[in-house]
């Protein structure tokens, strides 16, 4: 009777591949409001009655002059810019950042109906909602003939 030693994986002296699909994957759960600076904007929706609401956090700005709220193929897009600096003798301190955040608007909202409003940081945003979105659409599948495999 012999007895076998288990197996060692074999190593080899180059470094491994990283795992792309990992990597990939990653990337793809990044959320979409980060932006270079790695600053964010913090958003909650509701749709409620009719009414989608959406609003988001964006403390320290000025809404007249460093926000632009747009629509465009469905999509509600909020861009902010932030500079902020506090003096206290000598000693000065600055924020600045750039944000930005695309959301999807749901299906039936009323795009020339918008309205914004800016209290104590909170950035909000409303507009009409119909109550029949556009109905769902079932696309037909036709069955073709099979394409020959060339083997006799």
């Amino acid at each position: 009777m012999s007895i076998l030693s288990p197996r060692r994986p074999s190593q080899s002296s180059w470094p491994a591949l990283p795992d792309w699909s990992d990597l990939m994957a990653r990337f793809e759960s990044m959320p979409p409001w980060t932006s270079l600076e790695g600053h964010m904007i913090r958003v909650e929706e509701h749709l409620d009655e009719g009414r989608y609401t959406l609003r988001a956090e964006l403390p320290g700005i000025d809404p007249a002059k460093d926000v632009d709220i747009s629509v465009r193929d469905g999509q509600l897009t909020i861009k902010a810019e932030r500079t902020e600096q506090h003096k206290e003798g000598t000693r000065s301190e600055f924020h600045y950042g750039s944000f930005y955040r695309s959301m999807p608007l749901p299906a039936g909202a009323k795009e020339d109906d918008i309205d914004a409003s800016y209290t104590d940081g909170i950035l909000t945003v409303t507009m009409p909602v119909t109550e029949s979105p556009t109905p769902e659409k079932h696309i037909e599948i036709t069955k073709t003939a099979a394409a020959g495999n060339g083997h006799n």
